[in-house]
């Protein structure tokens, strides 16, 4: 038998750098925009509240997509054999699986609340103790479901097959895939996991902010009805394009990739065909995919006025401690022309920063919180699509 020979890298160098920056992009957009999601609701015990406790799991969910997932992906879309040992094989299949999953469920977990919350404002709300232990469930299951991929994950030498270096040096080629004993079982289990972590989750997502929607337009036209000088048609239109943007960015963005897991799995494609999809489709797939983990927090951003603010006032706290610093080190300023003179007043930052705090609780002036104190019986429920129950 003869044997093939594969270039070590996939790609040619531009190609390989247009795929570095986007994975680098959204892999930074992921831990500014979740990190920060974080800091807001870890930091102020008046964020700690139902919605913001899933949007929390939500943004570390995400963050473990982001620095487990997308680092390793990209290396591996990079080589073209599996780098690492069978180890970080089953342990990044582990990890990557069940955050994807954990930040899917928590999606479906955060329309629930907001069903009961907006649809049956009159029946008893989420606890923080339920909330909690269904965030919990939400990991088991994640774990789950993710357990039989770990077990099948394996890290196999293919025989007759070459890696060649620029040099000219050879390597073996190693994969990291599901070695199921039989290929049906293959079918059946990513079968499983679209229904699942796709179908499932998308159609329960898209029926609870439907209801929303409806249960919003139904109030604004009984609110412009009893009050027709109050303009409530705009708040109406952002709360329903948010509902819109939430379904169609997570059906935009993992569709592709499902349909190249169903694809290699029921249509088994040559390996002419199957180098194309390796090469270039399923880099691009990955990175929409990993994307929804990078924009989710700035969608609730955009949208929800209050998380808004907790950005800004996050920025602008950073800002004002960054002044801080810079006025502390002038009122003792050297003699004009120092080079000390010269080098305090040319560096507006300060390394040995001891707080990050968004919000002091002596200070509540300056706390950005999502409870409502008193909203008015139509109002309120266009507010709490933003505010947690």
């Amino acid at each position: 038998m003869g044997i093939v020979l594969f270039p070590y890298y996939q790609h040619s160098l531009p190609t390989a750098a247009l795929f570095t920056l986007a994975y680098l992009f959204i892999f930074l957009l992921c831990l500014m925009g979740n990190g920060l999601v974080c800091v807001i609701v870890l930091r102020n015990r008046h964020m700690r509240t139902v919605t913001n406790i899933f949007i929390l799991n939500l943004a570390v969910s995400d963050l473990l997509v982001g620095i487990f997932c997308i680092p390793t992906m990209l290396v591996d879309h990079r080589i073209t054999g599996w780098p690492f040992s069978n180890t970080i094989c089953k342990l990044s299949g582990l990890v990557q699986g069940t955050s994807v999953c954990a930040s899917v469920f928590t999606l479906v977990a955060i329309a629930v609340d907001r069903f009961r919350c907006i649809v049956y404002p009159f029946k008893p709300k989420l606890t923080l103790f339920v909330a909690k232990v269904s965030i919990g469930a939400i990991w088991v299951l994640a774990l789950t479901i993710m357990f039989p991929s770990v077990l099948m994950l394996t890290v196999e030498q293919e025989k007759g097959h070459v890696m060649v270096h620029s040099d000219n040096s050879t390597y073996p080629l190693y994969s990291c895939y599901e070695t199921w004993p039989d290929p049906e079982m293959r079918k059946v289990y990513t079968t499983v996991l679209f229904l699942h972590v796709y179908v499932i989750p998308l159609l329960l997502i898209m029926l609870m902010y439907g209801r929303i929607g409806a249960k919003l337009y139904a109030t604004a036209v009984l609110a412009s009805a009893e009050q027709p000088d109050v303009p409530t048609s705009q708040r109406k239109i952002r709360v329903i394009k948010m509902l819109i943007v939430v379904a169609l960015l997570f059906m935009l963005s993992w569709l592709p990739l499902w349909t190249l897991m169903l694809l290699t799995d029921y249509a088994r494609p040559d390996e002419d065909n199957l180098e194309l999809l390796t090469s270039y489709i399923f880099p691009l797939s990955h990175w929409l995919a990993f994307s929804n983990s990078s924009v989710n927090p700035f969608i609730y951003g955009y949208f929800n006025e209050n998380f808004k603010r907790g950005f800004q006032a996050a920025c602008q706290h950073q800002a004002c401690h960054w002044a801080r610093k810079k006025t502390r080190f002038s009122i003792k300023r050297p003699r004009a022309g120092s080079p000390l003179n010269t080098a305090v007043s040319g560096h507006p930052l300060s390394l040995g920063s001891r707080t990050n705090r968004i919000f002091t609780e002596s200070d509540l002036t300056g706390c950005v919180c999502l409870e409502l104190e008193s909203v008015d019986r139509h109002q309120g429920l266009f507010a709490l699509i933003y505010q947690p129950s």
